[in-house]
C-alpha cells in the first residue's frame, strides 16, 4: 500500500506515530497536539479501536479527546471485515477532522482493515489535509512495511522480526514501537538491513513523531525517537546471514531525538530544537494510490 496522492491545492495532513504508554491523565501533551490540529472545539475526531479487544478502549478514547475540548468524538466498533463495507462508517471518515488508531495488535488490525473501503478512505483522508495519529499497534501499521512482531532484547540477526504489509500512509519509514522500555532497536536495525532505503523510526512510550507535510518529523513527549538511516551502509552480511544468525550492519547512522528535535526524512539529517531546518531541494517521488 503506498499513500494516497496529494491534489496541487492541498497539503498532505500530518502523520502521527505514538509508542505507546501515552499520558492520559495528567498533561496529556501528545493527544491535546492531535485535537488541536484536528480543529480544536472544531474537531470531528474518529476513533478506530480495532487492535484492541478490550470493548473499553473506544469509549476511554472518546472521554480523553472530549476532555481536551474537541466538539465531536466517534469510535468505529469494527471487529470483523465485513463493518469495513458499513457505509455509515465511511461518512463518518468522509467528515472526519482527525483520525486515531488505538493499541493492540498490529496483525488484527491489518487482517481486519487491509484492502477495505476503510483503509482506502483512511489513506485518501490524509491526502487531503487530515492528520492521522496511531499509538503502538496503530503506529506500525501506518508505514508501507509494517513489523508485525519479532523477538525484543536481541540484536540484530537473520529472523528475529517478521514483516507484513501495512497501511502504506506513508512510504519512507518503517516503524516500532514501545521501543527503549522493550529494547527493540536490534528488531529495528534488522528491518532496516532487508531494505535500506527506508528510515527506521524507534518511538519510545509517551512519545510521538509528528511528520508534517513537509517531510520534517518533530518529536513530542517524555521519550525519544531513535532514527536508524541505513541509506548509506558499506557491508551488510544479511543477504547471506542463516537463521538466527547474527549480521554484521557497516556505516550505519543512528540519531537519538528528544523532545523539539526535528529530522527531515528527505535530506536525512537531524535538528536541534528551534535550530532551523534547512530543506533539502531533491525531487520527492510522486505518491501513487495503490487503493
Amino acid at each position: 500500500m503506498c499513500p494516497a496522492p496529494v491534489s496541487e491545492d492541498l497539503d498532505r495532513g500530518y502523520i502521527i506515530p505514538i509508542g505507546g504508554g501515552e499520558d492520559r491523565v495528567k498533561e496529556m501533551q501528545i493527544h491535546r497536539k492531535f485535537v488541536e490540529l484536528s480543529g480544536g472545539e472544531d474537531a470531528d475526531i474518529v476513533v478506530i479501536p480495532t487492535a484492541s479487544m478490550l470493548e473499553k478502549t473506544g469509549p476511554d478514547y472518546h472521554r480523553i479527546f472530549s476532555d481536551l475540548g474537541a466538539g465531536q468524538v466517534e469510535f468505529l466498533p469494527i471487529s470483523r471485515r465485513a463493518d469495513c463495507d458499513n457505509p455509515d462508517f465511511a461518512g463518518m471518515l468522509d467528515r472526519a477532522t482527525g483520525i486515531f488508531m488505538t493499541g493492540g495488535n498490529q496483525l488484527r488490525l491489518s487482517a481486519i482493515l487491509g484492502g477495505t473501503l476503510v483503509a482506502q478512505k483512511i489513506r485518501r483522508r490524509n491526502a487531503e489535509g487530515v492528520p492521522i495519529a496511531g499509538t503502538s499497534a496503530g503506529a506500525s501499521i501506518m508505514s508501507e512495511h509494517m513489523i508485525a512482531g519479532g523477538s525484543s532484547n536481541s540484536g540484530p540477526a537473520e529472523g528475529n522480526i517478521t514483516l507484513a504489509p501495512g497501511m502504506g500512509l506513508t512510504n519512507a519509514v518503517i516503524i516500532d514501537q514501545h521501543f527503549t522500555q522493550r529494547n527493540r532497536l536490534g528488531r529495528l536495525l534488522t528491518a532496516s538491513s532487508y531494505n535500506p532505503f527506508l528510515i527506521g523510526l524507534g518511538v519510545d512510550e509517551d512519545t510521538a513523531a509528528f511528520i508534517g507535510p513537509d517531510n520534517v518529523l518533530e518529536v513530542v513527549g517524555s521519550g525519544t525517537v531513535t532514527v536508524v538511516d541505513a541509506n548509506h551502509l558499506t557491508h551488510s552480511s544479511m543477504w547471506d546471514a542463516r537463521e538466527g544468525e547474527a549480521i554484521s550492519l557497516l556505516g550505519l547512522r543512528l540519531d537519538v531525538l528528544g523532545e523539539g528535535c526535528r529530522y527531515d526524512l528527505i535530506g536525512r539529517l537531524a535538528y536541534p530544537p528551534d535550530e532551523h531546518v534547512a530543506f533539502c531541494t531533491l525531487p520527492v517521488p510522486n505518491d501513487a494510490d495503490s487503493a
